[in-house]
């Protein structure tokens, strides 16, 4: 199928070439291995827009709002509406090579670096779907509670965006991968706390479109194609979230689990796991839903929380106004700066994607042993850790603490295995090595102290053969950046005397050998008492 260059760009944009290429006639030019494509463009329709960029680019401006004022503020809105909230969530996947072609794919790579032809969309270029991307698909599948179709198809999503090279995006439409799922989640004390399950609508297996760079002034973008063909998984929410606690703690969720997998690394900052959430407004007691809205590529969790509550309050107010019939389907976007969303453009309806089976790729076709093989693979997730912890008597805070990492899971795991209390290794977990990693900028894998060691530090802490001082300090040598000292030498060294006779012995052999300090401390300096305690300790 050829598509002609001019209908690959939406009506109001044109090709300009800028200044910086050395052909400036030339739509596409390839310079020290890298191509550009420049497009100047008189219309914002784009999904990707310039603010967006510069969010990606530059750490936006951390507005903090205190849990208990956001609650307040949502709480008032509930006495007479009811929210609906769902989530679209894309994953990508941590494969070593594009969804359909051998391209590999790396974050922050100089622009068109990692394309081919069946990336670029190319005549006559065929994609072959990576099979990583099937197990990927069925081990989040499994891991959140869906059927799993036997027989599933690609399908092409047609719509026409600079970055989008193909003219369509290889989807799954009425036949995807899984269905009908739920997820599990514990809410953290200070947002109330408590035990929520929201379903699961679909799984689906899809390809990611490019990126558009857009210059400082607006008056021209660049399109980078590495990212195009990435493959993604969305997650469908059912509408089951009604505040923005709830959908942000959706996707903290989710990211654990893709983490817990190891399908993905779940980075927002890095585009790995992306958020469109629906919102909609019904007075308490309807039936149907109220006009849907959606938020389009939201960044980070608590930028889900404040979006959601802010479109929460604005649709809310029309509604008491009597202009609810201002609400409109389309797609919002979240200005960090102005804490505000904004209209970017009317929702696109099924019929304007005009779906189609995908002629170049085969059905996609299951077995029961590979499912099942699949299943055995999958680790320990989330919700189980968290209720076996609650099984051994930690409290929600140690349990949510330890179970949202799983490299500090396995570290904890790891430690109670070779004996240590319970309560005693989260404790040390949580409080001194949780300030180090953080202080230092460390994950618990970079620590030079290792499970073991914790454990024969916490029981000879308990059996009183060192005190919980020294413990902490044979902990910062073992477990710091100050060089390779054995944990055992250091144990030997800082151990407790407790025999009395031992004691004596020290502190006579101290007195003997500081003799003018001891007339001093008779004759009144009794600040000198301090001395002779370091001597003994020393």
């Amino acid at each position: 199928m050829q598509v002609s260059s001019s209908s690959i760009l939406p009506p109001g944009n044109v090709i300009q070439a800028q200044p910086l290429f050395l052909n400036s006639s030339a739509l596409l030019r390839r310079k020290n291995g890298v191509l550009y494509c420049t497009m100047k463009s008189t219309s914002h329709s784009h999904t990707q827009t310039a603010t967006e960029e510069k969010q990606q680019q530059k750490s936006p401006q951390k507005i903090k709002v205190p849990p208990q004022k956001q609650m307040k503020e949502v709480s008032k809105i509930g006495a007479d509406y009811e929210a609906v909230i769902g989530i679209e969530t894309h994953v990508q996947l941590s494969t070593l090579t594009k969804a359909f072609c051998s391209c590999p794919y790396s974050y922050g790579a100089q622009p068109n670096t990692c394309i081919c032809p069946v990336c670029m969309g190319l005549p006559g270029a065929l994609p072959v779907l990576n099979s990583k991307v099937i197990e990927c698909a069925v081990k989040l599948a499994l891991a959140l509670n869906c059927r799993l179709s036997f027989s599933s198809k690609f399908d092409r999503k047609q719509y026409f965006y600079p970055d989008l090279p193909k003219g369509y995006q290889i989807s799954q439409f009425d036949i995807p991968i899984a269905t009908g799922g739920s997820i599990d989640l514990d809410l953290p004390l200070e947002f109330g706390g408590g035990h929520r399950r929201f379903g699961i609508t679909r799984i689906h297996m899809e390809e990611d479109a490019g990126k558009l760079m857009h210059s400082g002034n607006g008056s021209y973008s660049q399109v980078d194609l590495n990212r195009a063909g990435v493959p993604l998984l969305e997650i469908v929410s059912e509408p089951d979230m009604r505040t923005g606690i709830e959908a942000s703690e959706y996707a903290a969720e989710l990211q654990r689990v893709v983490r817990y997998l190891g399908v993905s690394n779940g980075n927002m900052q890095e585009g790995s796991l992306r958020c469109d959430v629906n919102v909609s407004v019904r007075p308490i007691g309807q039936a149907e839903f109220g006009t849907k809205v959606e938020i389009k590529n939201l960044n980070s969790f608590s930028a889900i929380n404040r979006a959601i509550d802010f479109e929460i309050s604005r649709q809310v107010n029309l509604h008491s106004q009597g202009q609810q019939d201002s609400i409109v389907q389309e797609t919002r976007l979240w200005e960090e700066g102005a804490q505000k969303t904004v209209t970017m453009r009317k929702k696109e309806g099924l019929a304007d994607y005009r779906y189609f089976p995908e002629p170049d790729l085969p059905e996609v076709v299951l077995t029961k042993a590979y499912m099942d093989s699949v299943g055995k693979s999958l680790p320990e997730l989330p919700e189980a850790k968290r209720r076996r912890y609650e099984e051994m008597g930690l409290s929600m805070q140690d349990v949510l603490f330890l179970a949202n990492d799983i490299a500090v899971a396995d570290f904890f795991d790891a430690t109670i295995q070779k004996g240590a209390d319970v309560k005693l290794a989260a404790n040390w977990i949580m409080g001194d090595i949780a300030a180090y990693l953080k202080n230092e900028k460390l994950s618990i894998n970079d620590i030079k102290l290792v499970p073991h060691e914790l454990a024969e530090l916490i029981a000879s802490i308990k059996s009183g053969t060192i005190s919980g001082k020294i413990g902490k300090e044979v902990k910062k040598w073992v477990g710091g950046a100050l060089g390779s000292v054995s944990y055992s030498r250091l144990l030997g060294k800082t151990m407790q005397i407790t025999d009395l006779v031992d004691i004596e012995k020290m502190v006579d052999k101290v007195i003997a050998e500081n003799p003018k300090q001891l007339e001093q401390y008779r004759s009144g300096k009794t600040k000198l008492q301090g001395y002779f305690a370091g001597q003994v300790t020393n």
